[in-house]
């Protein structure tokens, strides 16, 4: 078993390779005064088992692209097998057609990544279950509720604990953490988005009233849907709001929106390597998901069962 990083969350990929005991493979990922990227590996990956740790998050095509060649490099090295460990998956936010004329870019992508040469794809709360689908390779996707409820157990386990969606869209993803909380009731949060990026709470449904609400989602981008059902909960008379969100885009001005938010805290996974964006914000804390990466990994390696992870 090998394992390779690029330049996306060395952090997460140190943690992993920490976890497992097995050091990082030596490889040059480097770029051309054009900006090329240009990737060498140190180390002998013949007949080997390699496992390719890379988040596809800002800057997105760097990294895809970095992703690309190294595959691609480990490939014609003769490696046995190897798997695409994509913590965040970009471009799954374009997963169907939502006007005439537009892409479904996480398909192409999907191919793209197939195309270089990987054998396998594991990845951590994919926008959508079905861009499993969209790789005609074995696809893993991890999801990190186990990790946040044990979380919220030890945090807040004495609390009158109440699980939030903050759209329709996302009620499977909220029922499922609501049932490791000992079914804990749900709400949702009936919203209207007017264009990408900007969204407006209509109305609460379920009674939150006296209730500690955890807001649950999968990915916080400008966070405007999050801090406005924040208060809107808060309106509704929840006691306090949290939210767990599996991976923190944070683009633009969210981490100042989040801070001056009615959030009490935004938890959010080292899936996405923006440790430096979010180090001086008082309100958002990072979980980590390396020791879940790195024991399907393991698995993977010894063909063994990833689903009895989640039993």
């Amino acid at each position: 078993m090998k394992l390779m990083t690029g330049n996306s969350n060395l952090p997460l990929a140190r943690a992993i390779s920490d976890y497992l005991e097995v050091p990082l493979t030596e490889a040059l990922v480097r770029r051309f005064a054009d900006e090329e990227i240009f990737v060498e590996i140190m180390e002998n990956v013949r007949g080997e088992d390699v496992f390719v740790v890379q988040s596809t998050s800002y800057p997105v095509n760097d990294n895809l692209m970095e992703l690309l060649i190294m595959i691609d490099a480990l490939k014609r090295a003769s490696a046995k097998r190897i798997t695409a460990v994509l913590p965040y998956f970009g471009y799954a936010r374009q997963d169907r057609k939502p006007g005439p004329r537009t892409p479904i870019s996480a398909k192409l992508v999907a191919n793209l990544v197939t195309t270089a040469g990987a054998d396998r794809v594991l990845s951590v709360d994919l926008h959508a279950g079905q861009i499993q689908g969209f790789f005609d390779i074995p696809t893993d996707n991890l999801f990190a509720a186990p990790v946040m409820s044990a979380d919220i157990r030890s945090r807040f386990g004495e609390k009158n604990l109440m699980v939030v969606s903050p759209d329709v869209g996302g009620v499977v993803r909220a029922r499922a953490l609501s049932k490791r909380l000992d079914n804990a009731p749900l709400a949702i949060v009936d919203k209207r988005r007017e264009r990408a990026g900007e969204s407006e709470v209509m109305n609460i449904i379920g009674d939150v009233e006296g209730r500690f609400c955890i807001l649950i989602d999968d990915i916080v981008d400008s966070a405007g849907t999050l801090c406005n059902a924040a208060a809107a909960l808060k309106e509704a008379g929840a006691e306090d709001v949290v939210a767990y969100v599996t991976h923190g885009v944070l683009s633009g001005g969210a981490v100042a929106r989040v801070e001056g938010s009615a959030l009490h805290e935004l938890v959010i996974t080292d899936s996405i390597g923006n440790q430096d964006a979010i180090s001086g914000a008082n309100k958002i804390r990072h979980l980590t998901i390396a020791p879940l990466l790195a024991e399907a990994m393991r698995r993977i390696s010894d063909e063994a069962s990833v689903s009895s992870l989640f039993d």
